[in-house]
Formats: structure tokens, sequence, C-alpha cells
């Protein structure tokens, strides 16, 4: 269920803002709610390398090929990187 919520920002805030999400392809609301969503999410503790809202939002959306080797993939990456 989605409710409406009237805030009150600085002008100049909230064009920026505007701006932001403009170039980035998404809608205002859609960016503060995934930023008080990242806020508020109860993060467990004994695990920091939590996933982020957005890198949830993600996963799944590509499958590399059964037969990919990423050690191989990897190496390959870092023989090109450091040549």
């Amino acid at each position: 269920m989605e409710t409406k919520l009237t805030l009150r920002l600085d002008d100049l805030v909230i064009e920026r803002a505007k701006k932001y999400a403009r170039s980035h392809k998404i809608s205002l609301s859609k960016m503060i709610e995934t930023y008080l969503d990242s806020l508020t999410k109860q993060q467990d503790s004994e695990n920091p390398g939590t996933i982020t809202p957005l890198v949830e939002s993600l996963s799944g959306v590509m499958e590399p090929p059964s037969e990919y080797d990423y050690k191989k993939g990897y190496g390959n990456y870092l023989s090109e990187k450091y040549k």
C-alpha cells in the first residue's frame, strides 16, 4: 500500500534532487523511498556486508552462462587491467 506524504524542503534542495532523479531516470518519490528504506532497514550487526536495496533490486537481472568460469574471467580481467 502506498501513502501520500507531504514534505517541506528548501527550494534549491528540491531542484537539485529533481535534476539528479531525472539524470538517473528515476522518480523523485522512488529515490526518496529507496533512501529512507536504506536508512531504516534493520541491519544485522554481525553481518556488515549486507546487500543494499539497490543491489538487491538488481539481483537476478542477468544470468551468466552455466559454463562460465568465474576464476578464469577474473584472471582475464586482471590481465587486461594491468597490461
